[in-house]
């Protein structure tokens, strides 16, 4: 937890390719709709439950056999890490799609960014297990990461509703380390984050 808040999980990590045989060659549809099915389950008994949670209890959640979970994902490391990588996954699919205002847009990128880091605090230890036990998946991960917020940074700055002299890695530091710290709620880094977006916002000249 001390260590450069660069390298934590919550600002890095994701776009390894899937466990298992999805990961070498199309699944059936039905079979799609499982994994997806497992995928969103386990996200949901992970934030619930942290490292309590069961495999029943996510094949359950699920509505799927336990059989069906272990073909998706043998070792549970495997289903940490496809919810870890759709997360991000979801962070960068969002900051691609530009809606409209660009300090919108930041602004609600980072709001979920806070939400992502809440949730990964649950399972922190698996993580790292599985980033230690695959380091393509950390760098991968830190790379869409740090892509996405470039992107959303970028087109505020371009706006002119960013100030221009920070950068993605700048942005980071402030919401990642805000994040990752001990004693830190979800409502007190959502209080931080407006803090964060009010030093971020350009400021009109006097």
């Amino acid at each position: 937890m001390g260590t450069d808040t660069a390298t934590q999980p919550i600002e890095t990590e994701a776009a390894a390719a899937p466990a298992g045989s999805e990961a070498k060659k199309p699944m059936r549809a039905d079979a799609r709709r499982n994994y997806e099915r497992l995928v969103t389950a386990a996200r949901e008994v992970f934030t619930a439950r942290g490292s309590e949670a069961s495999m029943d209890e996510i094949a359950k959640a699920a509505d799927v056999g336990v059989g069906t979970l272990y073909r998706h994902f043998p070792k549970r490391i495997d289903l940490v890490e496809a919810v870890y990588r759709d997360d991000v996954q979801g962070l960068l699919d969002r900051a691609e799609q530009a809606h409209g205002d660009p300090w919108q847009d930041l602004t609600d990128w980072l709001r979920g960014f806070v939400r992502y880091a809440e949730a990964k605090r649950t399972f922190l230890t698996e993580l790292h297990e599985a980033f230690e036990k695959n380091p393509d998946f950390r760098l991968a991960s830190r790379d869409n990461l740090a892509k996405a917020a470039s992107l959303v940074l970028v087109r505020a700055q371009q706006s002119g509703q960013a100030r221009a002299d920070i950068d993605q890695a700048d942005l980071m530091q402030l919401v990642g380390g805000m994040c990752m710290a001990r004693n830190a709620t979800f409502a007190q880094n959502s209080r931080l984050l407006e803090l964060v977006l009010d030093g971020v916002r350009a400021q009109p000249e006097h």
